[in-house]
């Protein structure tokens, strides 16, 4: 019979070191780092897989080639945005973690302000310096969000004359790489529906995967901008509850401190009485 009373408490003991646990899980942290995360994975990894679909198409279908030297052409440039989402898939991996943290320890602050635990102005600091680090990215991925839509456009009407030349017989439509800024002005890259190379490039299954990759990273872009509004309001929501929660602490301080010098006075008085008496 006791060892079943014991069994018992033990398994409540368990359930409610359970339930504390996951009370003190910063859910709306969690979800928008799910989010960061999902989002930056699909922007790095459909945005590279699409940049080496881009290099295949312009070297295969556009005949170029990367120029001689250390001239900036735009296999350049497409290897320096490889680059640049090596370092966005790193920074942004170890600020989610950041985030999370900050997240546990406020949401811990939270549940503990009647409790031992002290709100430093450090800590504060430390939340304010998040909303506004975290709102500076947000404008960027605003900004990547932007020049993402750029190669989706190009590879729209690329597709769209594609579509077209199936549809209309004999249609003679040309895509020149000058219109989007690819090469320069001097250097004509045109390449017209009734090419082989045209041809080719239509029937191929990499301008269709090419394509749809630059529409997904797209919208990974714009999930790493929802998760940074959603980081936003986390953040300010803590802030607040994390400034409430100092005054309160002011409060308590204050408080107690009066009642001490209370106690003192009466117990003096107590014993003024007492000798006063003997």
């Amino acid at each position: 019979m006791e060892e079943n009373m014991e069994e018992g408490q033990t398994q409540k003991g368990c359930f409610e070191c359970c339930i504390k646990c996951l009370g003190g899980i910063p859910y709306a942290s969690l979800i928008a780092t799910i989010l960061l995360y999902a989002g930056v994975a699909l922007f790095c990894g459909c945005g590279h897989e699409a940049l080496s679909g881009t290099v295949n198409i312009l070297q295969t279908y556009f005949e170029m080639a990367r120029a001689a030297g250390d001239v900036i052409d735009v296999f350049t440039m497409i290897d320096i945005f490889k680059y640049v989402i090596y370092g966005i898939a790193a920074a942004f991996f170890v600020y989610g973690i950041l985030l999370m943290v900050e997240g546990f320890f406020t949401t811990g602050a939270i549940k503990d302000l009647y409790g031992d635990f002290k709100i430093t102005t450090c800590g504060r600091c430390v939340s304010a310096w998040f909303i506004m680090l975290t709102y500076v990215f947000m404008l960027a991925w605003l900004g990547v969000t932007a020049f993402t839509s750029l190669p989706v456009y190009m590879y729209f009407n690329l597709w769209t004359i594609c579509r077209n030349t199936t549809l209309v017989e004999g249609a003679n439509l040309c895509l020149d790489l000058r219109q989007f800024g690819i090469v320069t002005i001097g250097e004509e890259k045109k390449i017209c529906t009734m090419s082989e190379n045209f041809l080719r490039m239509c029937e191929s299954t990499e301008l269709n995967m090419t394509f749809h990759l630059f529409i997904v990273a797209l919208a990974g872009a714009g999930a790493a901008v929802i998760a940074m509004v959603h980081y936003l309001m986390v953040l300010s929501a803590n802030w607040a509850y994390v400034k409430d929660a100092c005054r309160m602490q002011k409060y308590e301080d204050i408080k107690s401190k009066e009642e001490q010098e209370l106690h003192d006075i009466h117990s003096t008085r107590s014993k003024e009485r007492l000798n006063a008496y003997t």
